[in-house]
């Protein structure tokens, strides 16, 4: 039998659907021990506008559960809000609500008492206008945990997608494919696949920057002085990459049945195909950090806090994903 794990939960903004989408999961047993970190008080009030009568049991690590929740109940750290919630409503003063949750979870699996980290969405925004510089749950967690280099990858049924760069202006993308930048990336991917992953011998499918690979030069030339040679060196390394590849043509199922995961220059290359197969049930995952962590593949929603009317499919595939993810590292 399986033994019983910690998993830290992480709702997000308060005044978003992060709440809701963790009560929704303590409706049916866990395989394993889910904490929320999270306010005892939001989560009781989100419950009661919900209609949801559910069980809060509160934790600490002076006392960790030694079993899953049941069905109806839900595991609390305890963690004090700013401020009053409203939802729907976004405050600057919950900003450090927000930032010491994902430090409690973060530290946890630091300190090895969480298996891995499922972090629900935060809003970028108002953290910003609280005074604190954040950009994002990805760089917070590189900071915690003093990673120099991360890589986000999205997953759904069937396909992974890897980015070489993230959230940059368009006109910039160029310039920051390096060879330095290709090759830590694909490193860190082929590293995580096997060791995260359990995937012994992981086949990488690799997009070009431009239209058709760059035609032989005609239509840019970073495939062949660039990529290619990057790729050529990697593979030297013992890594098995194919490519670069015209991204129209890759996301076939001629190239996808035969690999394991897509590497994609930038954002829009390859998130648009993975977010159109499997919106809703798609998961965000932080490669290169030396703890797992998943995340939803949405947003706050934040005129659906309250409502019930949320779907808890996104982060039900982010929650099998770091269970699978912990196993195969156990395994590993």
């Amino acid at each position: 039998m399986t033994a019983i794990r910690l998993f830290a939960l992480t709702p997000g903004e308060p005044a978003g659907i992060g709440p809701d989408l963790c009560l929704l999961l303590a409706r049916e047993a866990q395989p394993h021990a889910l904490i929320a970190i999270a306010s005892r008080d939001l989560l009781a009030e989100r419950a009661q506008l919900m209609g949801l009568n559910t069980q809060l049991i509160a934790v600490n690590p002076e006392h960790w559960p030694t079993k899953a929740a049941p069905a109806g109940s839900l595991y609390v750290w305890d963690t004090p809000l700013g401020a009053p919630v409203e939802p729907g409503t976004l405050n600057p003063s919950n900003a450090n609500y927000v930032l010491q949750t994902l430090t409690r979870a973060g530290q946890g699996c630091l300190d090895g008492h969480f298996a891995g980290m499922i972090t629900a969405p935060v809003h970028k925004g108002v953290i910003n206008e609280s005074g604190i510089a954040f950009s994002g749950h990805t760089e917070f967690l590189a900071e915690l945990t003093h990673t120099t280099q991360v890589v986000m990858l999205l997953a759904t049924h069937g396909l992974r997608v890897a980015l070489v760069t993230t959230h940059l202006p368009l006109r910039d993308v160029a310039d920051a494919i390096t060879p330095e930048r290709l090759s830590r990336v694909t490193r860190i991917l082929d590293n995580d696949l096997r060791t995260k992953f359990g995937i012994a011998q992981p086949r990488i499918l690799v997009c070009g920057l431009n239209p058709h690979a760059g035609e032989g030069g005609h239509l840019g030339r970073e495939e062949i002085e660039i990529i290619e040679p990057t790729l050529q060196q990697l593979r030297s390394e013992g890594i098995n990459l194919i490519g670069p590849l015209p991204a129209d043509t890759l996301f076939t199922p001629k190239h996808l049945d035969h690999c394991d995961a897509v590497l994609a220059m930038y954002h829009d290359q390859g998130l648009p195909v993975l977010k159109y197969k499997g919106f809703g049930a798609a998961v965000n995952i932080t490669l290169g950090l030396p703890i797992i962590r998943t995340s939803v593949d949405h947003g706050t929603a934040l005129d659906l806090a309250g409502s019930g009317k949320v779907d808890s499919g996104s982060l039900q595939v982010a929650l099998q994903t770091a269970y699978a993810m912990a196993a195969s590292q156990v395994a590993g």
